[in-house]
């Protein structure tokens, strides 16, 4: 299980690169992703933000679409993948 410090950065990369407006703390480690109103373009900025800090990749849809569905399945795809 991905510790509380990872949630919490991924929260606030999570708003900084989509622009949503609500803080990291109102988002819940299992809300839905796509309930917070983010587009694919905003998806895009998180993916590269991701890349940046955690030295991951996000290479097909597939694979994005199960990362993104809450934060808890994105700290799970980091702790997995980062080098």
């Amino acid at each position: 299980m991905a510790d509380a410090a990872l949630k919490k950065k991924l929260k606030h990369i999570l708003v900084k690169a989509t622009g949503i407006t609500i803080s990291p703390e109102e988002i819940g480690d299992d809300t839905p992703l796509t309930k917070l109103g983010i587009d694919s373009m905003a998806a895009l900025e998180v993916v590269v933000a991701l890349e940046t800090e955690f030295g991951v990749s996000i290479t097909d849809m597939e694979t994005g679409m199960q990362a993104f569905s809450s934060i808890n399945s994105l700290a799970r795809f980091v702790e997995q993948n980062r080098s």
